[in-house]
């Protein structure tokens, strides 16, 4: 019955996809949708106020405007984190925060990770919740979708448009009218949305217990859509409150999925070619599918140990599980949040078994299979111009993508944006390791995994963590912080250049020997370019963490 449901789930999102795609691409077309009249007159005034004309930036202008903006909004929602304990709507009386943690807090909801250094219902305010927290949430993605689609334009020869323009349309005509119906049908599945303190409880033994609420339901559907993740309690989507039943289960995974399985679509449109943008879907697709069936199989067959000692496991490795969805949709929730890099949980990935776990890290790692809000598929992009001169070397022909040559000056950029991802994750983990083992709840190669999966989230932009890891400290706050930030504006700077470049330059007529990337078979050697480019690259740190875990448990 699980797999049923599984396979339902999936079904409805693959419907789900293509809607989504061609909506997005009327969108950024400046195309009429049916949601004109009633989003389009909040636009207007936000133009206005913010004096944004319509004009058309160049690649430099679109990364300053992008990276600028993002800092004004840190800056001011620091000061909000720094001050949150003398400012209203703040029933529980929460304190302010300490300075490393806010600096880490405020990139990584800005940086689209929504990495959690504290605890949600402990370390944050209404006022922080709903004007700091939320805010980012919704303008982080809007950030990412805006670029993702710049991208696409400048490969096409356009012009890259306004940043301000699309940034404030992606809030508008995606973002919150989805978030709008979304909160109201969490709020009917039972998911809290009040303004009221703390309640208090009184037990059978006569304990008065501390019942945290919120407005909650608000929270949870940008939370999803926008590939945020960060929980509004410390235990995120595993808590009741937070996610009630196996139907706000399955609605938190189609949010996750919705945008970046729809993109593939929008960019098919976008550039005149539905054909690539199936290409690319079903390449993703497939990858999704492979890790999915092998971190179930891992997740069903238990613990290794545990099975040779006699003790029956049919329902599979239950530790950090909830009850109320139990292994398949565990693992499902896993795979999708880190290959959406969404990073909310509904398990705890700490107590993934070593297989599940690397599932999980390599969705990360990887950062191509569907992927965050616009960044995701960015990377998607690269892997698919890597392809394509891979391609073209191989035949002694000039590499060329969707009519524009790729040379020198393009390749140099994406080879710098590949290199400086696993230098992100690997060079700070080597220096966790040998300064703060005491932060790492276990010495062994699970502790190794710990530390890899924390920096491996931090640059990735996705934000859960394995939570065995002793995080609130500086050391991580600051380590952690710097990573996300790297992470998120380096390569958006570098893929913009190269979106500027590629504009730049006339279209070379298709010939005979152009090498097609609307058939399959490019769709095999993007695969093997993801695979062989991308993973390898982790294969000696993945192999000492949780495949010598896995080798450990063997009896």
């Amino acid at each position: 019955m699980s797999y049923i449901a599984i396979a339902i789930t999936l079904l409805l999102s693959l419907l789900l996809a293509r809607p989504a795609g061609l909506y997005m691409a009327q969108v950024f077309n400046y195309e009429r949708t049916g949601l004109d009249r009633w989003f389009g007159w909040l636009e207007k005034p936000i133009y206005a106020i913010g004096g944004i004309r319509k004009e058309n930036y160049n690649w430099k202008q679109y990364a300053l405007a992008a990276v600028l903006s993002n800092a004004v909004m840190m800056l001011l929602v620091y000061l909000i984190f720094r001050f949150q304990g003398a400012l209203p709507l703040n029933p529980s009386g929460i304190a302010s925060m300490e300075p490393t943690l806010a600096f880490n807090t405020v990139i990584s909801f800005m940086a689209n990770t929504n990495l959690q250094h504290y605890s949600g219902e402990s370390g944050l305010s209404y006022l922080s919740q709903m004007l700091a927290i939320v805010f980012m949430m919704f303008t982080s993605p809007a950030t990412g979708l805006a670029v993702g689609i710049a991208i696409i334009r400048g490969l096409t020869g356009k012009p890259l448009g306004n940043f301000f323009v699309d940034m404030v349309r992606a809030i508008t005509r995606i973002l919150l009218p989805i978030c709008f119906v979304l909160a109201f049908v969490f709020v009917a599945l039972g998911v809290p949305q009040t303004l009221e303190p703390t309640a208090l409880g009184h037990t059978l033994e006569g304990v008065t217990q501390e019942i945290a609420r919120g407005p909650v339901a608000s929270f949870l559907s940008i939370k999803e859509l926008g590939n945020n993740g960060g929980g509004f309690f410390g235990v995120n989507s595993a808590h009741p409150f937070e996610n009630p039943d196996a139907v706000s289960n399955l609605l938190q995974i189609l949010l996750m999925l919705l945008l970046g399985t729809g993109l593939p679509f929008t960019y098919g449109k976008m550039v005149g070619n539905k054909k690539q943008g199936r290409v690319l879907f079903v390449s993703m697709a497939m990858m999704f599918i492979v890790f999915l069936g092998i971190s179930l199989a891992s997740e069903n067959a238990g613990n290794p140990a545990v099975n040779a000692l006699g003790i029956q496991h049919q329902q599979g490795s239950m530790e950090g599980k909830e009850a109320r969805f139990g292994v398949a949709q565990s693992a499902l929730y896993s795979v999708v949040t880190t290959a959406s890099e969404t990073g909310a949980v509904n398990t705890m990935h700490d107590t993934l078994t070593p297989i599940g776990g690397l599932i999980t890290i390599g969705n990360m790692m990887l950062n191509t299979v569907f992927g965050g809000v616009g960044v995701g598929f960015v990377n998607v992009l690269m892997y698919t111009m890597i392809a394509v001169f891979l391609s073209g070397l191989m035949v002694g022909r000039t590499p060329e993508f969707l009519g524009k040559k790729i040379e020198g000056k393009e390749m140099k950029l994406i080879a710098v944006t590949l290199i400086i991802n696993p230098m992100l994750i690997l060079l700070p983990t080597a220096l966790a390791l040998l300064t703060q083992s005491d932060t790492l709840s276990n010495p062994g190669f699970h502790g190794l995994t710990q530390a890899l999966y924390e920096f491996t989230s931090a640059a990735a932009n996705n934000g859960s963590g394995f939570e065995g890891l002793g995080d609130a400290t500086p050391f991580w706050n600051i380590s952690t912080g710097i990573v996300m930030f790297l992470g998120r504006y380096f390569s958006i700077i570098a893929m913009l250049a190269v979106a500027g470049s590629l504009a730049a330059k006339k279209t070379v007529p298709e010939t005979s020997g152009t090498f097609r990337t609307d058939k399959a078979l490019f769709g095999t050697v993007f695969l093997g370019t993801v695979l062989i480019v991308g993973a390898l690259t982790f294969f000696p740190a993945l192999a000492l963490g949780p495949i010598a875990e896995f080798l450990t448990l063997k009896p």
